[in-house]
């Protein structure tokens, strides 16, 4: 809020993001208060990788652009590196087996009693909520409502671990396109480019440097959070 505080909301906002991941709560704060602030005239930049929460940012903006290094990524939410998704299918899997072959139990009862009781449910209620914010994102900026089509389909891809086999599948630019998403590429531009990925390699530089930081957001006034 603070590195916000003082711009012009009017220009809107270009944001240059590179994020592994992060916070499902943290990541609908994020993308709500930036929306709020400038009312959806956001632009996300890619110039490496933002995967899972980064992406659900990305999808809130109006338009993102990306490299043909640049990735995006599912954003099925994991327990510990297990997809709920699987632990869900598991479940129910588990459970028509035993209706049909009581045999199974033993074998069940292994399986399934590794998870702590309500698992299931917040497995499911984890799943519910990044499909509500991937859809919430799409629909800020980038779709309106004549783009059902679109919307639905973007959701069921990257929200799916049965499309994306893997939550740290990368997506490029050209695969983020063929989905739906709209996307630009850096390269169109040369001297954006350049200025995109000097910012980008002096923040990792700045990592490799100083290991414990782990988090920099810097605006274009020269102010700067470090953590």
């Amino acid at each position: 809020m603070n590195l916000i505080k003082g711009l012009d909301k009017n220009n809107g906002l270009d944001l240059i993001l590179h994020a592994p991941g992060g916070d499902v709560g943290a990541t609908e704060s994020i993308i709500d208060y930036l929306y709020e602030v400038f009312n959806g005239d956001i632009r996300v930049i890619i110039p490496q990788i933002a995967m899972s929460g980064g992406t659900m940012i990305a999808c809130s903006s109006k338009e993102i652009i990306m490299g043909k290094q640049s990735s995006l990524g599912p954003i099925d939410p994991q327990f510990n590196g297990i997809p709920a998704e699987i632990v869900i299918k598991e479940f129910y899997r588990a459970k028509n087996e035993i209706s049909e072959k009581p045999e199974t139990i033993p074998f069940w009862q292994t399986n399934i009693s590794k998870y702590p009781p309500a698992f299931i449910i917040l497995c499911e209620n984890a799943r519910k909520w990044s499909d509500e914010i991937l859809d919430k994102s799409l629909r800020y900026a980038m779709f309106d409502g004549s783009d059902e089509e679109k919307i639905n389909k973007i959701r069921l891809e990257l929200g799916s671990h049965e499309n994306t086999k893997s939550h740290g599948r990368h997506l490029s630019a050209k695969d983020c396109q063929e989905l739906g998403l709209k996307i630009s590429y850096l390269e169109d531009d040369d001297e954006f480019q350049d200025t995109v990925l000097s910012i980008h390699h002096a923040c990792m530089n700045f990592f490799s440097i100083n290991k414990d930081c782990c988090k920099i957001v810097a605006n274009n006034d020269s102010k700067f959070f470090i953590q």
